[in-house]
């Protein structure tokens, strides 16, 4: 029901508020944080303290060096969901599975997308370039959906938009971890949170991005 709906998410919010305060209690972050303020300490008894012209100037420096696996994220998400869930709730049917089917891909999708993300601990994609051309090459998916939808019979089934449609969340998952996780190593330590927060920008323009095109799948 709807309530049980809120009420799980709640919950899961709960909990993952409660974790976020609780985490800087760990080692692994009180380690880290330590290190920052030391390479913060020693960068301003160097350079001094930080003036307008010159934070601009290192966010410029950051975003050039950034740029790349910014775009990549931006084109998974734009291609994801110019797909999902639009294409998947509305376009896509089944007469064995009928309402059951959109259902099935949505989750097939949810748990093969953190299926991907949870790959990057048992491999990692070292190789910068191969992750941004992986991001690009998903670009694919756009005319493999789009064949399921007009292309030969057996490519409207059930089988082949189950098989795109878990590999889009596998590739969306793992593709995303491994470019969060490459940026911000690009840059100098002390600056590899702004790093982060410029890729999240990336980020969220892809999320509106796709929201806008995927206006053209369901119409």
């Amino acid at each position: 029901s709807a309530n049980l709906y809120f009420i799980v998410s709640i919950v899961v919010m709960v909990i993952c508020i409660v974790f976020y305060n609780m985490a800087h209690r760990l080692p692994v972050i009180k380690y880290y944080n330590e290190l920052k303020i030391q390479v913060v300490n020693e960068e301003k008894e160097e350079k001094g303290v930080m003036a307008g012209v010159i934070w601009k100037s290192t966010l410029s420096e950051i975003v050039g060096r950034v740029k790349w696996y910014g775009l990549g994220i931006l084109i998974i998400y734009v291609v994801t969901l110019c797909i999902f869930p639009g294409y998947i709730t509305e376009d896509v049917h089944s007469q064995i599975l009928k309402d059951w089917y959109p259902i099935l891909l949505i989750t097939g999708y949810n748990v093969f997308d953190l299926v991907g993300k949870s790959l990057t601990a048992l491999y990692f994609i070292e190789n910068a370039k191969v992750a941004v051309g992986a991001s690009f090459a998903r670009l694919l998916f756009l005319p493999l959906f789009l064949g399921c939808l007009h292309g030969p019979e057996f490519f409207r089934t059930e089988i082949p938009v189950t098989v795109l449609t878990c590999l889009l969340g596998l590739t969306n998952g793992y593709l995303t971890s491994v470019l969060m996780i490459l940026a911000p190593k690009t840059v100098q330590f002390q600056h590899a949170e702004t790093a982060g927060i410029v890729i999240v920008l990336f980020l969220v323009v892809g999320l509106t991005a796709g929201s806008v095109v995927s206006w053209f799948w369901v119409i």
